[in-house]
């Protein structure tokens, strides 16, 4: 396990439930490109919601949709890995 992953704790214990998956599945559907892609000029489907400002256990900043944005994976993991 990652160590970032023993901080933070189970996905489940940061929220990312069933209620999350379920948020998470009709936001792709309204938001279906990767934001970082597009503003590259290229259409890639989009896989991940993103939160743009961590939430770091806030929930009202998890559930605040104008913090979330769809990413590919691999812009994702860019993201994250960089620290961003």
């Amino acid at each position: 396990m990652w160590s970032g992953d023993r901080q933070r704790g189970s996905a489940a214990k940061q929220g990312y439930d069933g209620k999350w998956r379920k948020a998470r599945t009709l936001f792709l559907k309204q938001h279906p490109l990767c934001a970082f892609c597009l503003a590259e000029g290229k259409v890639v489907p989009a896989t991940v919601v993103d939160h743009i400002i961590p939430h770091r256990g806030d929930q009202r900043l998890f559930w605040d949709q104008t913090n979330w944005e769809s990413l590919c994976k691999e812009c994702h993991d860019k993201k994250t890995g960089s620290g961003l």
